[in-house]
């Protein structure tokens, strides 16, 4: 055997290893309870009384807006809210700060103070609904309709009438709980910010904070099968920039070469082209899909069963097979809106598209700027932030936070998997982090693949005969963070 065989000979050997390791690495990854879990929901009473009371929140109108300084409707929701939980408004110190909300329900003993969070206002509801959407109307799938009900007054439904519930029947924490829920998150206004400034001035250290976030969902990746509880444990830094081309202007009738649009439409096929971002897989990421691998189909599981191996080939294809996929695990950058000249027959002097930027931690909010912006200036286009915020501190699903979230999970959903992963959205948490090491993004509610999508959308709805559990998740919770005393 010349030597030329045996290297060939080798190499069919290490491949042929390889091979086996994928097969024997994949087989041994077996299938989760929650490949088969099933989550015992009771249309009963209990879910057709609380139905009707999100109803109520649902039909009260609560759509936020930048330029609207008008909070009288926000005002009218806590009437509502007075009326629905007596208890938590006879016992809780209440701070109303501009409309948002925070409630303290003071413990008597040490421990580490919680804060529980879902703010009350909504986007608008436009287009055409199956159901009216502020009718608050409960059909007879047992599906209550209106915008709100997923995002997110069904979670502060949730968790106001757990404390409500608790104090009714005589329980009292050993630790202080509070309740925030904020009348400006859809548009990241001063309502968390100003409940932060108050807590921070009440010297108030929070042990953990849980706002909305992920949901529990059946197959919430293509190709994986079960139901998982999605835990939001990173959430990305947000940007708006404006990118401006600047030009001599003229006739359109005579055109000339790179005129303002024109550079900027080099600029952006560039970009949509050519990722600029650097692609890494973050440790959430990994421990997502190690957690997802073992209900995935064969073919994913062998592929992310062996990430040791596949890693490297699934940075460059990730970004192409996947939006959701692509966006957790680099910055990404949408180009949203443009203007040019107010004529369609006249060259612009000036012309700029904006891009909204969303930062990954690993190349973080500064450095993503700065190398948008430097593509940016080949074309000769200038870059004006907007605005720019930093990713958020990553929680650790190592630590005992996460690990209390997680048991409480399998206590009140018994077999369902427990997954972390990087949020690509926004939340009111992110103004938290001086006061809370430990900011997870869970609401416990099942939604399905079309309540989903009708986040911000149409027909958004969601199921009563889910808020029971809902409600015995947040008394749980509270119960396994401060003890009875």
């Amino acid at each position: 055997m010349d030597i030329v065989e045996m290297v060939i000979l080798c190499i069919l050997v290490i491949i042929a290893l390889l091979f086996a390791v994928i097969i024997i690495r994949t087989i041994l990854n077996k299938s989760t309870e929650a490949l088969d879990a099933k989550i015992d929901y009771k249309e009963d009473q209990r879910a057709l009384d609380y139905g009707k009371m999100l109803s109520e929140m649902i039909r009260c109108e609560t759509v936020s807006g930048r330029y609207d300084s008008d909070k009288s409707k926000f005002f009218h929701f806590h009437k509502i809210l007075e009326r629905l939980f007596p208890n938590i408004h006879k016992t809780c110190e209440k701070t109303e700060l501009k409309g948002s909300l925070l409630f303290k329900w003071k413990g008597s003993g040490n421990e580490e103070p919680i804060l529980l969070m879902s703010h009350q206002d909504v986007v608008e509801a436009t287009g055409e609904w199956e159901h009216e959407p502020f009718s608050g109307e409960i059909d007879n799938e047992g599906k209550l309709w209106g915008r709100g009900t997923v995002d997110t007054k069904g979670s502060l439904f949730c968790l106001l009438n757990a404390v409500e519930e608790l104090i009714k029947e005589g329980f009292t924490p050993n630790g202080d709980v509070y309740m925030a829920s904020s009348c400006t998150e859809e548009f990241s206004g001063e309502g968390a910010p100003l409940t932060v400034e108050y807590l921070k001035s009440k010297g108030v250290k929070l042990g953990l904070l849980l706002d909305e976030g992920g949901m529990i969902m059946e197959e919430p990746i293509g190709g994986v099968k079960g139901t998982y509880a999605m835990l939001g444990v990173l959430e990305k830094g947000y940007g708006d920039l404006k990118f401006i081309a600047k030009g001599s202007g003229g006739h359109a009738s005579a055109p000339t070469k790179n005129t303002p649009i024109a550079r900027l439409a080099a600029f952006i096929q560039e970009v949509e082209k050519h990722n600029p971002f650097t692609v890494k897989f973050n440790d959430s990421t990994i421990e997502m899909f190690r957690r997802l691998s073992p209900n995935m189909n064969f073919g994913m599981k062998a592929v992310f069963s062996n990430l040791w191996l596949f890693r490297p080939l699934l940075k460059k294809i990730m970004p192409s097979i996947s939006a959701v996929g692509a966006a957790m695990i680099k910055t990404t950058i949408a180009f949203t809106t443009a203007k040019g000249s107010n004529g369609l027959n006249v060259l612009p002097n000036e012309a700029y598209v904006t891009g909204n930027l969303r930062f990954i931690p690993h190349q973080g909010t500064d450095e993503s700027i700065e190398l948008i912006s430097n593509i940016a200036s080949k074309y000769g286009i200038r870059t004006e932030i907007i605005y720019k915020d930093y990713p958020c501190p990553v929680v650790d699903y190592k630590r005992e936070p996460f690990g209390r979230v997680e048991k409480t999970i399998h206590e009140i959903f018994p077999g369902i998997g427990v997954v972390p992963y990087v949020m690509t959205g926004g939340t009111d948490a992110k103004y938290y982090k001086d006061i809370c090491r430990d900011c997870i993004r869970f609401a416990p509610l099942y939604i399905n693949k079309q309540q989903h999508e009708s986040i911000h959308g149409l027909n958004e709805n969601i199921f009563i005969k889910v808020l029971p559990k809902g409600v015995d998740f947040y008394k749980q919770l509270i119960k396994n963070s401060t003890k009875d005393s």
